[in-house]
């Protein structure tokens, strides 16, 4: 078995690894990230950027050159329940250098972290390599054992993070406690085309016990086709033609396109939602952070701002303590105490949005009456602006303040 040493370990080319790994590494830090894949290419990852990520790019001095890379913006939300057309969202007001979502690929998010972290000469990313066990010494994680192109791997380390998603290795291996939040539904996920006209705003839409979101790609649409949990294997059993009859009924516009769009199951991809979080984040020179620590629904698309948010808190509070050496327990727990509270936070927000309107909704079949809070955002312009800022920036926004060396 190769043996390596580093001073931090990263499992997962995710955001939170990813930009974790570039913080460290910007500050002097020797730093792997392994990832298991050889490339970040996947479709129907999360593409939104929002504004507090825009905000760490801008502290960062990146700004200007990530957004030069494709992309397009969201200013506004809107929602249609019925035939009825609401404004709800508004970003203009945001305290931010960005007023908007960025709506990016996230493939291109992470090539272009990666090069900017290939800068350092103590960045290292190793592909197509997949952690598989931890390294222990007396109850310590002192690294990770992984396997690679070259074969297996000893990866020893001062720090080592699971940034590996919400099905972790590493984070089973560790022992650490899962608390499910539970998620009644699931989301089927697909494109269609833009056409001449389209608008360009994200649109939700709930009709007749449907709910269906459309993301504006420039030149196709990103759609999002919630159903019960566990339901899809209904939907293929019912047949193509009626699941396009269901797509229809609720796309609008797009009723049109859905035909030509959708011609096979294999064109729908599925997202079985799961809410979750870690009791403890970390044990003796083991951190978890992003989905290993907290699985996200869908709702808001917060998912991977809230662990590129994690990536930033760990950099600020453990790159310290790794600029001298392996980071004490204590020290480690204070991620947990930082990040805890804005993750409690906007999960307790997506569990009451899924259990008292998301599922009653695609229980009853039929279409609700536009709740009063719906009402207050479309005629009062100005509280637009709080919807906005808790999904744009989240409870305790991040800044990055882990110097560079």
């Amino acid at each position: 078995m190769n043996q390596l040493s580093t001073d931090c370990v990263i499992a997962g080319g995710g955001p939170a690894g990813m930009m974790l790994g570039f913080l460290l590494a910007r500050a002097g830090i020797d730093v792997t990230v392994l990832e298991k894949h050889r490339d970040f290419l996947r479709d129907f990852r999360g593409d939104t950027v929002h504004p507090s990520t825009l905000q760490v790019m801008h502290e960062l001095g990146l700004l200007d050159k990530f957004l030069k890379l494709p992309h397009t913006r969201i200013a506004k939300g809107t929602i249609e329940i019925g035939e009825r057309h609401f404004t709800i969202g508004d970003f203009s007001r945001l305290p931010t250098i960005c007023k908007f979502i960025a709506l990016m690929p996230q493939w291109d998010f992470l090539d272009f972290l990666a090069d900017e972290a290939k800068r350092f000469p103590n960045f290292h990313l190793r592909m197509q390599t997949r952690a598989g066990d931890l390294l222990t010494e007396n109850g310590t994680v002192m690294g990770v054992t992984a396997t690679g192109p070259e074969g297996p791997l000893a990866i020893k380390a001062g720090l080592t993070v699971a940034a590996d998603g919400r099905t972790s290795t590493l984070r089973d291996r560790s022992g650490l406690r899962v608390e499910d939040l539970g998620a009644p539904f699931d989301v089927l996920w697909l494109s269609l085309p833009v056409l001449p006209g389209d608008p360009t705003d994200l649109v939700g839409k709930i009709k007749d016990g449907q709910l269906f979101a459309m993301i504006y790609r420039t030149d196709y649409w990103q759609c999002a086709y919630l159903i019960p949990k566990g339901g899809f294997d209904t939907i293929k059993a019912e047949g193509l033609a009626k699941f396009r009859d269901r797509l229809k009924a609720i796309a609008g516009f797009a009723a049109g396109r859905i035909d030509s769009a959708i011609t096979d199951f294999d064109q729908v991809k599925l997202l079985t939602v799961t809410v979750n979080r870690l009791r403890e984040w970390a044990r003796p020179g083991f951190i978890c952070i992003g989905d290993a620590a907290h699985a996200m629904s869908p709702i808001g698309g917060v998912g991977i701002n809230l662990a590129i948010q994690d990536a930033v808190a760990t950099a600020n509070l453990l790159g310290p303590a790794l600029q001298k050496g392996a980071p004490d327990f204590a020290t480690l727990k204070t991620v947990q105490a930082r990040r805890e509270f804005p993750t409690k936070v906007i999960q307790a927000f997506q569990v009451a949005a899924q259990n008292r309107i998301l599922a009653p909704t695609l229980a009853s079949m039929k279409t609700p009456k536009p709740p009063l809070f719906v009402k207050l955002l479309n005629d009062w312009p100005w509280l637009r602006q709080f919807p906005a800022r808790f999904i744009g920036m989240g409870p305790r926004p991040e800044h990055v303040t882990l110097a560079k060396k």
